[in-house]
């Protein structure tokens, strides 16, 4: 193992190089929908149907790379849909302004001025909202337990154990026409609305037909070209599929099949397990001298024609595929007191290949004013990981290094039928659809080699593995989850005069999830030759030891192998929107929810398992939501809004598993003690509306949080545990500032006659603390009841709540082409991620500044429209920082650079 230690260092060491790259627009041409129903508005009459053309558009501007995309309403698809609130009597295009709710719309044309190439990017330049992990969006400082989404108005899976939310990383930008985002709760939505809900609105009926191809690469400073890690997998991993090699062994399967324990199987019988788990395409970590540049390519088309009289039939497919490489040279250690004394030191080399497929095909049929939508979409999303930690073990005084290697990946298939109908004041909304996520993780690898340091040792200045978990381990983990959800719904709403409309509905809703993990333990006997542990790991499984010192295996999970998981949810609403006289609207609603969570264990063999750690939560609730909007001048709109909602524990809190998380190089177990947290939520808001599509707003909010269910972490040696307590309660308040401006320069005259100025700017600050007082108690598995104070700290802030988050987007834009630059800024202060434990601090993330550029210009190429696209990312190079501080000591937890990135894309349309 020297040279494995001469190639970390040798890593470590690597020159910097950068790379200007290309990246996959994600733009698509878009579909008129003006005047559309399904939005949150409500329909006018074509008489009444005259606000100006100053209004219609929500960001300041036109986007002209889109035919008419300044004078479109963004497509919208919710549940309720035809209950759109009419505030000032007259036709409003601007949904932001019209909704009777506090919502954000990003329209196609928005998301392309980001740049970014999926939603969960695009999203984070929302006011309140960060972006966190694998694309988890949290809204105002609220965990993503607390977020929901949404798609075309219907449910998601979760193709991650980690989480009950899907993380909205894995949705390109492409297949998107908006992202509503509503932060202030109605009865339409389901209940667990604790920060807000996300409903992605994919693409409908295009209003001509078009072709679009993409095809770019990409790079940045810390990976494109730089040394890194790799191991050969399979032939079709470029491609984001295996080709066979990761099935599972055949003697492996058969001990699967027979039900059997490890114990009821002889050592020759294990041994033959062993001989096929040494596979050297799947074990061996390869340094690579120059990572390659990242790649990604897509087509998208869509087309419409006339149905009958006053019908339009349409059709839209895209398909991307993107393949991504990471290097991430990470610092992780570990405490032993409060003093922040290091028990552990390691550093670690972790290269990341991410391989994303998808697919979307929809067909819209729109009749008059009412439309049909059936989606179909695919997704896969692949992470082939190669990582190498070396370090200290200071309690010890050996030093250790482990390797790792894994495959992980998400697969989404979702079909969905939508109906918005209007038959005059009438409105139905039929929803339906069937979505399945599958994870597989089949094969991560971990070999640990150890050295003793000690001079009195003949191999005291060798790593070595003697499979005895004291000087060295070799375990396997085969883990696959597969979750199903149905959803439908049935949405009533009428106008019983233009002041008042009502609407009622009911939702059913079925998630069912199957999780195994199955670990595997190699151990050597005592007669093991320790000079034979110094051999790679390929060789350290040869058939040869195996058979001559007989090795045997251990399964860690016997007792929890398995667990299913099913929530089930009846819910139905009724809610009336009353304008009483102009300027003033008030939306008053309720929503009854019946919902039954069970989590359970599987048994797998003739093992006992441990039936302590179900769960079965039963619970119903009233939901009321209240919303008033007053218009007491021209432009100047005041909201008003209370609410109670729910938050229950997702099924990875819920689950006693272990998972490794690739992301942030920890596991997770859950905690079947966990109970539903419930918020009360106000908020006030005061909104100004000056000159074509200018605003700005203020706003103030608070919620009480009963049980809020908060991550702690707990350390064993370099491994870091995260599992999940209800801690007694929380409060969180802050203030929100908005301000959306443009500016034309046509008066400097020249080359600024079609030129503008755009301005988006917002600033969230947001203050929560703990309740822990004496006598409170939580309850953990499988201690039972706890003083609460083991777990949190009074007064400390909610997990993942940063108290100032602000995002400012300057541009210069053309407003006759697509011709743009916008720079754009975020900044988020330090944030708990996890609690510490046993005296420990807390572990904070501190994202600071981040500073980005885009720039995109339409050209024409042999007669074609080209659209090329240039990107700056993390200008500053901002690094990743999560660290243990007691305000004198210091420690890093898991912090490493992030490369600067440079791209540039092009995309020709037919």
């Amino acid at each position: 193992m020297a040279t494995g230690t001469r190639l970390f260092r040798l890593l470590m060491g690597g020159t910097i190089l950068s790379l200007g790259s290309l990246v996959v627009p994600g733009a698509l041409m878009a579909q008129g929908t003006v005047g559309q129903p399904g939005t949150t508005g409500m329909p006018l009459p074509p008489a009444e149907q005259t606000q100006a053309d100053d209004e219609a558009t929500e960001v300041p501007g036109p986007d002209v790379g889109e035919e008419g995309a300044g004078d479109r309403q963004p497509d919208v698809s919710i549940p309720g849909g035809g209950n759109e609130i009419v505030v000032t009597g007259r036709r409003i295009r601007d949904i932001t302004r019209s909704s009777s709710q506090v919502i954000s719309v990003l329209s196609t044309e928005q998301i392309a001025r980001t740049g970014e190439g999926d939603i969960a990017g695009a999203l984070g330049r929302v006011t309140g909202l960060s972006i966190q992990g694998n694309g988890f969006v949290f809204v105002r400082g609220l965990g993503d337990r607390y977020s929901l989404a949404l798609l075309n108005g219907l449910a998601l899976p979760s193709p991650e154990p980690l989480s009950r939310v899907v993380p909205l990383d894995i949705f390109p930008t492409n297949i998107v026409a908006s992202s509503l985002v509503q932060k202030t709760y109605s009865a339409n939505f389901p209940g667990e609305f604790g920060g807000g809900v996300i409903n992605l609105t994919t693409r409908a009926v295009p209003d001509e037909p078009f072709l679009r191809i993409g095809a770019g690469i990409s790079g940045d400073t810390e990976t494109t070209f730089q040394n890194g890690l790799a191991y050969y997998g399979s032939d079709f991993d470029w491609f984001g599929f295996d080709d066979g090699t990761r099935k599972v062994p055949p003697a492996l399967q058969a001990f699967f099949d027979s039900g059997e324990r490890l114990s009821d199987f002889s050592r020759a019988q294990q041994g033959e397990i062993i001989k096929q788990l040494g596979n050297p395409n799947l074990v061996l970590l390869q340094k690579i001298d120059h990572l390659p540049a990242n790649w990604s390519a897509s087509i998208s088309g869509g087309t419409s024609t006339d149905f009958g009289d006053s019908g339009r039939l349409g059709v839209i497919a895209t398909a991307s595929i993107s393949n991504r490489w990471r290097n991430r040279f990470i610092t992780a250690q570990t405490a032993i007191n409060s003093d922040l004394e290091l028990d552990t030191d390691f550093r670690d080399i972790v290269t990341d290949n991410r391989i994303l497929v998808n697919g979307l095909l929809g067909l819209g049929l729109e009749l008059g004013q009412s439309r049909l939508r059936w989606t179909n979409l695919y997704i896969r999303d692949v992470v082939k990981q190669s990582s190498l930690s070396q370090g200290e073990d200071f309690q010890t005084g050996f030093s250790e290094q482990a390797a790792r290697t894994g495959w992980f990946e998400r697969q989404l298939i979702n079909t969905q039928g939508v109906a918005e109908l209007r038959f005059g004041p009438l409105s139905v909304d039929l929803r339906g659809g069937y979505a399945q996520t599958d994870r597989e993780a089949p094969y991560e690898y971990l070999f640990e080699y150890v050295r003793s340091n000690n001079a009195a040792d003949p191999l005291g200045n060798t790593f070595i593995n003697v499979l005895d978990r004291q000087r060295g381990t070799a375990a396997v983990v085969f883990s696959d989850l597969t979750e199903k959800l149905y959803t439908g719904g049935v949405d009533l709403s009428y106008a019983l005069k233009d002041r008042i409309r009502v609407t009622g509905g009911y939702a059913y809703t079925l998630t069912d999830r199957y999780s195994e993990r199955r670990e595997f333990l190699i151990n050597a006997p005592t007669s093991f030759d320790r000079a034979a542990g110094a051999l790679r790991p390929d060789l350290l499984l040869g058939d040869a030891l195996v058979d001559f010192y007989e090795f045997n295996l251990v399964e860690t999970t016997q007792a929890d192998p398995a667990f299913t998981a099913e929530l089930e949810i009846h819910a139905g609403y009724a809610q009336a929107s009353l304008s009483p006289f102009d300027g003033l609207t008030v939306d008053v609603g309720v929503r009854y929810e019946d919902a039954r969570q069970e989590v359970n264990p599987v048994i797998l063999n003739n093992a006992p398992v441990n039936e302590a750690s179900g769960t079965l939560l039963r619970n119903d609730y009233f939901l009321p939501a209240l919303t008033v909007t007053y218009v007491p001048a021209d432009g100047v709109q005041l909201r008003a809004a209370a609410s109670r909602t729910i938050a229950r524990p997702q099924f990875r809190e819920l689950i006693f598993q272990t998972y490794y998380d690739p992301e942030t190089n920890r596991q997770f177990n859950g905690n079947p003690f966990l109970k539903d947290s419930t918020l009360t939520n106000a908020e006030v808001r005061a909104e100004y509306y000056f000159g074509r599509g200018n605003r700005a707003s203020v706003a103030g909010f608070f919620k009480d949080i009963r049980r809020p269910i908060e991550a702690y972490s707990s350390f064993s040696d370099n491994d870091q545990l995260t599992s999940f307590a209800n801690a007694p309660s929380a409060r969180l308040y802050g203030a929100e500032v908005d301000l959306q401006y443009g500016h034309d320069l046509t008066g400097l005259g020249g080359w600024f006659t079609t030129k503008q100025l755009i301005a988006v700017a917002n600033y969230t600050f947001t203050q929560s603390s703990i309740s822990v007082r004496e006598g409170d108690t939580t309850n953990v598995f499988p201690g039972g009841t706890r003083p609460a104070s083991d777990f949190f700290i009074d007064r400390r802030p909610l997990t993942g709540q940063s108290d100032h988050l602000v995002n400012l987007q300057l541009g210069l834009e053309d407003t006759e082409r697509l011709q743009q630059v916008t720079l754009l800024l975020s900044y988020a202060s330090k944030r708990v991620t996890s609690r510490g434990t046993s005296g420990l601090p807390d572990i904070e993330e501190d994202p600071g500044l981040r500073v980005d550029l885009v720039a995109r210009e339409a050209v024409n190429f042999l007669g074609l429209p080209l659209e090329l696209k240039f990107e700056a990312r993390n200008i500053f190079g901002r690094g990743n920082f999560e660290y243990q501080t007691n305000g004198v000591q210091r420690i890093e937890v898991n912090s490493y650079e992030v490369g600067r990135s440079i791209s540039l894309s092009a995309a020709y349309d037919f």
